[in-house]
């Protein structure tokens, strides 16, 4: 097939959906997507279309046909959709519906495949772009490289951060500064004349950061930790968990510490409840510091927690993709790394250090 042939295939292909990806065409067309990429350079140039991230759109709006919906369509993939995920899913919704966009919802349950087969069905109903928190920590970017640069729409990523060279070119992201937090907690502790502090974290993709700040708290303020070298289940429930606080205050014990960072909401809540079990009084004893702030207002005794700007990560990150979108410069928008600072909300589960013991 000739380029004047294929170029007005894609035209006319273009007049009917509105927008255009590569791979789609180069399938249709018989052709590489080196050959479909040069095609749409051309066109561009002619001013017969507009080059984007993984395809084209028309110069002028797509008519809308009877029964067709002009509204945008973006994706948005996550692990969970309850506790953390729930507000990030909230703000990019809210921010959606400002722009009179509809959002298409995958979660992958923290399950890699599951990932692959959301990804596969959303990026299957034509969604113009994604938003997505991988199940896969910024540890381990390289593992994703192929998946993530195949994706031929806009891709702003959540609460991630990978970048070249685990994959093969930057991406927009947008997430909490959970090393920050941690440094938050610390500084805090540290305030109320705590000098040697113990840490649990759970097996979880945050705690890759977390232990970013706990390292550079540990050499800014001149403080002791003790990080416990067990990580807590991923799950509260888990039935190792109980066992699991046991050794921990009792790590504390023997470490010194009378004040603890604790991640999660879940876990910390359930540490308090077992210390005041083994007669320790909160936060006289042990004070405690909880990560998440998701449920640590419902602790038995109300816990002090860092939070993370869930809502406005959300929010963020999908008004980064719809201006992308729906810009109408000739020239790409830069791509934005963006970190949020998170919020240290003070409760009753913290005090100044009391000259009282362990029980």
């Amino acid at each position: 097939m000739l380029a004047p042939e294929r170029h007005e295939l894609i035209l006319r292909s273009l007049r009917r959906h509105g927008r255009l990806r590569v791979a789609e065409l180069a399938t249709e067309l018989g052709v590489s997507a080196i050959t479909v990429r040069r095609d749409l350079a051309e066109l561009d140039t002619a001013g017969l279309l507009r080059r984007v991230h993984g395809g084209a759109v028309g110069t002028t709006p797509a008519p809308v046909h009877a029964g067709q919906s002009s509204q945008l369509t973006i994706g948005i993939i996550v692990p969970s959709s309850t506790f953390y995920y729930a507000d990030v899913i909230r703000g990019a919704e809210a921010m959606a519906d400002r722009y009179g966009a509809r959002l298409v919802l995958g979660v992958s349950g923290y399950d890699v495949a599951v990932e692959q087969e959301r990804l596969e069905k959303v990026l299957g109903i034509g969604v113009a772009g994604l938003l997505l928190s991988t199940a896969l920590g910024d540890g381990r970017a390289a593992e994703l490289r192929r998946t993530l640069d195949a994706i031929d729409v806009p891709v702003v990523l959540m609460e991630r951060a990978f970048g070249f060279p685990n994959v093969g070119r930057e991406y927009d992201h947008v997430r909490t500064d959970h090393a920050y937090g941690a440094m938050l907690a610390l500084r805090h502790l540290v305030s109320l004349g705590h000098r040697k502090i113990g840490i649990n974290l759970n097996a979880s993709v945050t705690a890759y950061w977390l232990r970013h700040g706990i390292a550079a708290a540990a050499e800014s303020l001149g403080v002791e930790l003790f990080v416990s070298p067990v990580a807590l289940p991923a799950r509260g429930e888990d039935p190792t968990t109980l066992a699991q606080h046991d050794a921990f205050l009792a790590e504390c014990e023997a470490f010194g510490a009378r004040a603890a960072l604790v991640h999660s909401d879940e876990h910390a809540a359930r540490l308090i409840e077992r210390a005041m079990e083994h007669g320790l009084r909160i936060p006289d004893d042990l004070a405690v510091v909880a990560y998440n702030d998701e449920t640590a207002a419902m602790a038995v005794v109300p816990l002090t927690a860092v939070c993370p700007p869930k809502l406005t990560l959300g929010e963020t990150a999908c008004e980064i993709l719809l201006r992308k979108l729906k810009s109408a410069s000739p020239q790409p928008a830069p791509t934005q790394h963006l970190s949020l600072l998170p919020e240290l909300r003070v409760r009753a589960s913290c005090g100044a250090l009391a000259a009282t013991t362990w029980a």
